[in-house]
């Protein structure tokens, strides 16, 4: 019996994983706070795209899907992992390391947030989606969006101006 033969990619999906992984990684990445999370469940989504990719192209939003799959990647794994750690002592996390970006200092203070806030803050700031979006995304209310967003952007001012008064800026 002969191996089944090999499946080409669409050359279509190629422009759109060139187009939309960098974006969708790094959304992803700050949300969760760990770079290397994010780029595992986004690499995972976008292998299931390819998976189901003649039938991504015909949805209302693929990137938004494909971000959906990432989170939903992550969801499993935390799950997985609270499960794990019923049976092991907690580990202390270090924080994850930023994005490359000329605000290293801001980057530090997001991933400070609580993951709700993370989370938001990277749908709107970084991938660029509007309150409604976010909303549906998260699966709150557009009013738990706003507000979520209002008391992240206090916490990062606090944070910030935290990091500016204390002199560590320049180190």
């Amino acid at each position: 019996m002969s191996p089944p033969p090999e499946r080409v990619p669409d050359p279509q999906f190629g422009d759109w994983y060139a187009r939309e992984f960098s974006r969708v990684r790094a959304t992803i990445s700050i949300a969760v706070g760990d770079p290397g999370l994010g780029e595992e469940a986004t690499s995972e989504a976008f292998a299931k795209a390819l998976l189901h990719w003649p039938k991504v192209p015909g949805l209302d939003n693929p990137t938004a899907w494909v971000r959906t799959v990432a989170f939903n990647e992550i969801r499993s794994r935390l799950r997985r992992a609270r499960l794990e750690r019923r049976y092991r002592a907690r580990l202390i996390a270090e924080p994850a390391l930023p994005p490359p970006d000329p605000r290293p200092d801001l980057w530090a203070a997001v991933a400070r947030l609580a993951p709700r806030a993370r989370e938001a803050v990277a749908l709107r700031y970084v991938a660029d989606l509007t309150e409604p979006e976010i909303a549906q995304h998260m699966g709150i209310s557009r009013g738990a969006v706003t507000a979520t967003l209002s008391r992240a952007r206090g916490r990062l001012a606090e944070l910030l101006t935290d990091h500016y008064d204390t002199g560590r800026a320049g180190r």
